[in-house]
């Protein structure tokens, strides 16, 4: 049996689009390899960085609440900058690139400060600003590799990578200081040559992202976007223009004021169950997994129900956090210490790419670094203040006030968040989300830059 030919030639099947179907895109792995290797070198230090301020040099919570909030202002800052710049001509690898290069050399930083608090400081706030630098063209590169309906899961297996990094990272760090009997100048070194090794694999292996060619009208025609995104492109603050990405900010920068930081979570676990100093370290290894473990599956559910609902659960897992640090004593401190732990990573895995899959499909192409900056920077700015108030009523007050008081503002901030974020039906569907424009597939082949 045959078929008759019309005379007719068939149209060709149209190009495979990156990342379409089920396979995660090259991009997003390859960001992730990055990622990880570079978790590996700042969680090494970061990991056992709160016990060696407190208890070694001596600072008060009141000191450690603002030094860490003053690092966290320093990378917030600049991701303005960052995400400007990665808009300009596209450059999303460019910048991103010299984000990681500027963390790997705050390593080098922190040997050469020795003991002193400034010195500390300077190179942790280098680390932050390398961090704010890189962090809105990276999560940009992931959306602009990635068909909308599937960006929770492609941010979730971005996370999971990452989050590897923050499992190994405190491993090799206690291992380093175990072996070397305490010498954090071991450490310092093996985070340099881990920090230059992922910046070696985002040249080599992450393709960078040139402005699309123009595309003949399609058939049928698409349809227009509407003229509020488009104001959007080559400004970040003219993504404030949209409403629904501005309630998106509001409820993140709400949220992200209600929340204290990992380092206080930790040193309130410390003073409770009494732990030894020395497995201090380990104690990020917990939330980790839990991260790591949840990451795509929370993803890929939020690409399903929608991406306001995850988020907000996350913000309840805190809440169950604090209430369990909050318990009165006498329980069995491993159920204790894994209860903690386990919401914490609950937390992250329904809250950290979810967020940046929630404010995506809101922004343009053109924007999109620019506005994820503006999103990532009223967050970080929320949470310094967040960690300045915390230490600040800690040294006031003692831990169990200040925390009582903690729990109290993120019960009332879940409250707005639940009023603010836009309800999205679906996956993408988030106020605005049909109206920007669509996400251009990154290129397979290697970027020459």
């Amino acid at each position: 049996m045959y078929l008759a030919t019309t005379g007719r030639r068939a149209a060709p099947a149209p190009p495979p689009i990156a990342g379409a179907g089920r396979r995660v895109p090259a991009a997003v792995l390859a960001l992730g390899t990055v990622s990880l290797v570079t978790d590996v070198s700042s969680e090494m230090v970061s990991a056992a960085l709160p016990l060696y301020l407190v208890l070694g040099l001596g600072l008060s919570p009141l000191q450690f609440g603002f030094l860490d909030g003053l690092m966290g202002a320093g990378g917030a800052v600049v991701r303005l900058l960052g995400g400007h710049l990665a808009d300009r001509g596209h450059r999303y690898k460019h910048v991103a690139g010299i984000g990681y290069a500027v963390s790997a050399c705050s390593r080098l930083g922190l040997l050469l400060a020795g003991g002193a608090t400034g010195g500390i400081a300077a190179a942790l706030a280098a680390d932050r600003v390398g961090k704010g630098i890189r962090t809105a063209p990276r999560d940009a590169l992931i959306t602009l590799s990635s068909p909308p309906e599937e960006l929770g899961r492609s941010f979730g297996v971005h996370r999971a990578m990452d989050t590897t990094g923050a499992l190994l990272g405190p491993l090799a760090a206690f291992a380093l200081l175990r072996v070397t009997a305490g010498a954090y100048d071991a450490v310092f070194v093996a985070s340099f040559c881990a920090g230059l090794l992922g910046v070696l694999l985002l040249v080599l292996y992450v393709p960078g992202h040139q402005r699309p060619p123009a595309r003949p009208p399609a058939t049928p025609p698409a349809r227009p976007a509407a003229p509020g995104p488009t104001r959007v492109r080559g400004t970040a603050f003219g993504a404030l223009r949209d409403p629904g990405f501005r309630r998106i900010l509001w409820a993140a920068a709400l949220l992200g004021g209600a929340t204290i930081g990992d380092a206080f979570v930790y040193l309130l676990l410390q003073r409770r169950l009494g732990l030894d100093p020395g497995w201090f370290p380990l104690l990020p290894l917990g939330a980790a997994a839990g991260y790591l473990l949840l990451a795509v599956p929370v993803g890929r559910i939020a690409d399903r129900v929608g991406r306001r609902l995850p988020f907000l659960y996350g913000h309840l897992a805190l809440f169950g956090a604090y209430l369990v640090l909050l318990a009165p004593a006498g329980g069995p401190v491993p159920l204790l210490l894994a209860a903690v732990l386990a919401l914490l990573g609950v937390f992250y895995a329904a809250t950290d790419g979810v967020l940046m899959a929630l404010a995506g499909p809101v922004l343009p192409a053109g924007g999109r670094a620019g506005g994820l900056a503006v999103l990532q920077t009223g967050q970080a700015l929320a949470r310094m203040l967040a960690a300045a108030g915390f230490g600040a009523a800690w040294t006031v007050w003692g831990p169990r006030p200040a925390l009582c008081g903690a729990t109290a503002v993120l019960l009332a901030a879940l409250a707005g968040g639940w009023a603010l974020l836009p309800r999205d039906p679906g996956g993408a569907g988030v106020p605005g989300a049909q109206a920007a424009e669509p996400a251009e597939p990154l290129t397979s082949q290697r970027s020459t830059s």
